[in-house]
């Protein structure tokens, strides 16, 4: 498959995940790509990206199980416009979603577990360790947590 011929999504929450998402630029550019990230009252783009937008979500507020819903419908309907190959993730909770559509899709998930932990995991590390294709971590450390899990270093 040519590169552009691949599909691949970019998909991070707000804040130090999509940081660390927009360091993988250089591998947006060589493929057609596009990010899904949370809505904030800051509006992110990279230039030449399509980007979509989800829901904030916070496992402790009353309305995270409404906006987690609201979000894999939205996601759903991403994944069916978009069509991605494999979906690149940084994490976390709103992500969720269109990771999960994208196995039961049989496409391929990348999933890199957040360069802040150095010795215990997140909740969707955990979750998305179980059905990532590939799964990153950015310490040498998190590999006695992650043992099946590939350490390059960190993407900073």
């Amino acid at each position: 498959m040519e590169k552009k011929n691949v599909k691949v999504c970019f998909a991070a929450s707000s804040g130090g995940h999509y940081e660390q998402l927009l360091m993988l630029k250089p591998l947006m550019e060589k493929y057609d790509s596009f990010i899904i990230t949370e809505e904030t009252l800051y509006k992110t783009t990279v230039k030449g990206e399509r980007t979509y937008y989800l829901s904030q979500v916070n496992r402790k507020e009353k309305s995270f199980i409404p906006r987690m819903i609201a979000n894999s419908f939205k996601s759903l309907s991403i994944y069916r416009k978009e069509k991605p190959n494999v979906v690149i993730c940084t994490g976390v909770l709103a992500m969720i979603p269109i990771c999960l559509i994208t196995k039961i899709s049989g496409k391929k998930l990348i999933y890199i577990e957040s360069f802040a932990k150095v010795t215990s995991t997140t909740e969707t590390g955990k979750l998305m360790y179980k059905f990532a294709d590939q799964f990153y971590v950015q310490w040498e450390s998190m590999l006695n947590i992650y043992p099946k899990a590939i350490y390059l270093g960190g993407i900073y």
